[in-house]
């Protein structure tokens, strides 16, 4: 959430940058601006009938010792008029204050000065390409169809027992899944990133710090029952155990992953971008999130640009990096930076991983701080993908498919145990 100060000094800056999403924020910044004047406006009344009010207080006592009992009555008599006057201020002070809010949390966050325009993602700009792009073999099958002939991957089965988009993994593709999990993991501890366990149900709160609510309500699972989500990613509940929290500037910079199936409501039900593996209703991720000091987070991105990068050369995957345009950027993000590997097979890119600096915004609605001697400063977050397993498991498949089996890359021998999984009908 925008920061009300920073939009009224800086509203035309404020007001362009936006403009490079897709929608006109115009109207809500005005607003906005003008809900402040009216806010602050009230607290001014509030200050000064609270300040008579105490300056009549403390003449009361001498009046009365001085036996002008009358006149103490009287000023008593227009104190209570005044606090009268002072609790209707404010309770427009709190309902000025809530209209505030539900038109700040309509505002994205403001791009970064280096964010492209553009409208949808063909307008997002290539950084870099690396690696060679794979031939399929002549009768290569694509993932989906390769893993249900052989058994790997149950999307049928998956579908009986709970729907689409939920497929069930098994024997050695369950073991792929399993060991590309701890290979994520190890790799993140050993850049420094503390590993958590965290809670799969967040609650409302929790969504609204993160941005996900109310933007993205309708994407998110819910259980009516106790108004708690399915998390979409490990972001929420790791970027929430510091939600109004003060933090020590010594404590900083904090680096942390965490490994959690993930839900989304998103999945389509058409066409070759939705089948099999392609995308999910619940699939595996490993997320690192950062929590910096503001003059630290650029760095900081470059430092998990570079971790995922790794990540993919590792595994021998093809990939590119594209920083977003406006129109294509999350809601809460200042800047995202997307990794795409070629599928041998399907013959497209296939997006694995989201970095993303979200400066002052998510901190501002979570109340996370540091301080600083004796300022509390907003510190800037960070998250990314490093990875999200489905995409990797349907490059894997079909970019390492032979003719007797999948090859699995060197760096993953030593968690699977085996170094092929064989295609035997």
């Amino acid at each position: 959430m925008l920061l009300v100060k920073y939009i009224r000094e800086n509203f035309e800056t404020v007001n362009q940058s936006l403009k490079k999403r897709k929608d006109d924020h115009q109207d809500t910044l005005k607003a906005i601006v003008e809900t402040d004047i009216t806010r602050r406006g009230i607290q001014n009344k509030l200050n000064q009938k609270e300040a008579e009010i105490n300056r009549r207080s403390s003449q009361i006592p001498q009046l009365k010792k001085s036996g002008k009992q009358s006149e103490a009555i009287e000023l008593i008599k227009k104190n209570g008029v005044l606090k009268k006057e002072v609790q209707q201020l404010k309770t427009e002070f709190k309902q000025i204050g809530e209209r505030l809010e539900s038109l700040l949390v309509q505002v994205p966050n403001v791009p970064h000065a280096e964010v492209p325009y553009g409208t949808t993602d063909k307008d997002n700009e290539l950084i870099a390409q690396r690696g060679e792009i794979p031939d399929s073999l002549p009768n290569a099958l694509p993932h989906w169809e390769l893993a249900s002939k052989f058994g790997l991957i149950e999307f049928e089965l998956g579908a009986k027992v709970t729907g689409r988009g939920f497929p069930v993994y098994v024997g050695k593709m369950a073991q792929l899944q399993r060991a590309l999990i701890s290979f994520f993991l190890d790799r993140s501890t050993q850049a420094g990133y503390k590993e958590f366990t965290v809670p799969l149900l967040v609650n409302r709160d929790s969504g609204f710090g993160t941005g996900q609510l109310p933007d993205k309500e309708g994407q998110m699972y819910r259980v009516d029952s106790h108004d708690l989500y399915l998390i979409p990613t490990s972001e929420v509940p790791l970027t929430n155990l510091f939600r109004d929290r003060i933090l020590k500037e010594s404590e900083l910079p904090l680096k942390l992953t965490s490994y959690t199936p993930c839900f989304r409501r998103e999945a389509g039900n058409y066409g070759s971008d939705v089948k099999g593996l392609n995308r999910l209703h619940q699939f595996d991720k490993v997320e690192i999130v950062r929590i910096e000091k503001p003059e630290q987070s650029s760095e900081a991105l470059k430092e998990m640009i570079l971790h995922v990068q790794n990540l993919l050369e590792e595994l021998e995957l093809p990939y590119k990096i594209v920083k977003l345009c406006g129109g294509d950027l999350g809601f809460a993000a200042s800047i995202t930076y997307d990794f795409e590997v070629f599928s041998a097979v399907q013959k497209k890119w296939l997006e694995v991983s989201s970095v993303s600096n979200f400066t002052n915004y998510q901190s501002n609605r979570l109340k996370l701080r540091y301080s600083n001697n004796s300022q509390k400063i907003l510190a800037h977050t960070l998250n990314g993908s490093a990875l999200a397993l489905p995409r990797i498991l349907a490059c894997l498949i079909e970019n390492f498919q032979q003719e007797k089996g999948i090859i699995i890359p060197k760096c993953l021998h030593s968690y699977t145990g085996f170094d092929a999984i064989e295609l035997e009908e």
